[in-house]
């Protein structure tokens, strides 16, 4: 057999150079395989490294050929397989492997683009420790970083620390700053904005110098601003976040009344919640014994902190009072409402006033 194929290879040798059917030699290369080409085409034993770098090399060869298979039959009978390059259009590099490459370092072929206009989101942390905080000695304890309000509303106040870079134009750009604000609530809230997690203590402290009724436990919770000058829209609702076109003063304000509510509405919700349990106790007690253990006093107290804690929510948290930024400006507004739908402001005091009438009722 192998003396077979050395014969038609010496046939195809001396055959090609007068075959008057083939291409000039120097329009089409040809490729013909010798026995010591096949020898070189065996595996090895050995691994082989993947190369990476393509260096390009001009050539005239068109760049986008076409690979064809040809038989050519000559006068000896043998058939000689060419594989032909037929030229397209533009000429094309010629290629070279030279540097070796892990398969770690290729990628899938998706390439994620990236937002131009991306910021870094600006965290929001909401914090109830306290029923009550002296504003008025708290902004004479930080004159220097308190910001003048711009409405009447008075049952809160805004700190401003560090400095923002460069040029405010129309928003505050807080987005990747070391500038944060403070929005501190008579009624107790406190929100943070652009504040880091290993910050939030030392803010926290500037408040509790001026609060009264700490809470046992603080209660505590966290949103997110994105910014996006190129938004078709002036505001976008996700997840968790908001995202704006810019984060101003206003929307600070805004942002921050009602989260200051919503941390608070959820302290007076637990109380609720924990007078309803006891009533119920008491309910039980009374199905299972027909008497009424409770002193008269304690269900004095109990009815006292139920109203109480109603007259909270409405007159200091101002749960049903619009801001006067959001009924200046429509798109202030917009903000308000949303995070109001968002928080579920309105279905929680449904929730809270239900449980507070079956106190009275009990």
């Amino acid at each position: 057999m192998r003396r077979t194929i050395d014969a038609h290879l010496r046939a195809m040798r001396f055959a090609a150079p007068f075959s008057s059917s083939s291409p000039p030699l120097n329009s089409v290369p040809r490729t013909i395989l010798t026995q010591h080409h096949f020898h070189a085409l065996s595996p090895k034993p050995h691994s082989l490294s993947v190369p990476k770098t393509l260096v390009p090399h001009a050539n005239t060869a068109s760049a986008s050929s076409i690979l064809g298979l040809r038989s050519q039959t000559f006068s000896s009978g043998f058939g000689l397989l060419v594989v032909r390059c037929i030229s397209s259009v533009s000429p094309a590099p010629t290629l070279e492997w030279n540097e070796p490459v892990s398969c770690s370092e290729v990628g899938d072929g998706n390439n994620e683009t990236v937002e131009e206009n991306a910021k870094p989101s600006i965290p929001v942390r909401a914090y109830f420790f306290s029923t009550s905080v002296d504003l008025r000695s708290l902004v004479e304890m930080n004159r220097p970083n308190f910001i003048p309000p711009t409405s009447r509303m008075t049952n809160y106040v805004v700190f401003k620390f560090g400095e923002l870079p460069g040029s405010v134009g129309l928003g505050v750009s807080l987005s990747g700053s070391g500038c944060c604000f403070m929005v501190v609530f008579q009624y107790g809230s406190i929100v943070l904005f652009n504040v880091r997690e290993h910050e939030v203590d030392g803010y926290l402290k500037i408040v509790e110098k001026h609060a009264s009724g700490l809470l046992p436990e603080m209660r505590k919770d966290e949103y997110e601003v994105r910014e996006k000058p190129t938004l078709n829209t002036w505001m976008e609702g996700g997840l968790d976040y908001i995202m704006l076109q810019y984060l101003n003063i206003d929307g600070i304000r805004t942002i921050g009344s009602v989260l200051g509510q919503s941390i608070a509405l959820d302290y007076y919700v637990r109380q609720v919640d924990g007078m309803v349990a006891e009533f119920t106790d008491i309910n039980r007690g009374m199905e299972a014994t027909g008497k009424f253990k409770m002193q008269r006093k304690k269900l004095f107290q109990l009815v006292g902190k139920a109203n109480s804690n109603l007259a909270d929510v409405i007159l200091k948290l101002g749960l049903f009072e619009r801001s006067d930024i959001a009924w200046k400006d429509a798109k202030y507004a917009q903000i308000w409402e949303y995070l109001r739908d968002e928080f579920e402001l309105t279905q929680r005091f449904a929730s809270l006033d239900f449980k507070l009438k079956f106190v009275e009722v009990q």
